[in-house]
């Protein structure tokens, strides 16, 4: 496993949502293109890491972060700077987005600045904080590694 390669978000108004990630993604630094399945169109988001993808919701229900199902989605920058740039990138393109802070209940060094979706997904940016980066660089020193076999109670 090396990465995210898509999600797809399942919108109730896909014009409406287009212009917000028009704006919210711009700043982001992705790029965008088109796309049909089935006959419906879709609209793709990506960078050089993964695609954010918009398509119709077939049925329509008020997002409850607190439900079964996506809470929040997170985007990682490289620097508390970039999270506080960010932001105010966000609020001049139209967008509210919170005040950066630093949460030290999350992690001694997190900061994040949080924006919601038109349909309430509630969408986060936060710094590549310290405890990421070790992970990632000490990731054959740390323990439990994961296990390549499934242990299956019914003998199968």
């Amino acid at each position: 496993m090396i990465g995210i390669d898509h999600l797809y978000i399942a919108v109730s108004d896909l014009a409406r949502s287009e212009a917000f990630y028009d704006k919210a993604f711009a700043v982001l630094g992705f790029r965008k293109n088109r796309f049909q399945i089935n006959n419906e169109p879709h609209v793709q988001y990506y960078n050089r890491h993964f695609g954010y993808v918009l398509r119709p919701a077939r049925t329509q229900h008020v997002h409850d972060a607190y439900a079964p199902g996506l809470h929040h989605f997170c985007f990682r920058v490289e620097t508390a700077a970039e999270v506080e740039r960010l932001a105010r990138q966000l609020e001049a393109c139209g967008i509210k987005a919170s005040s950066p802070e630093t949460y030290p209940d999350y992690a001694p060094d997190y900061v994040a600045t949080f924006f919601t979706d038109p349909d309430g997904i509630r969408l986060e940016i936060t710094n590549y904080r310290m405890e990421r980066r070790e992970r990632h660089d000490s990731w054959n020193d740390l323990p439990g590694s994961p296990s390549n076999n499934c242990n299956h109670s019914d003998g199968s």
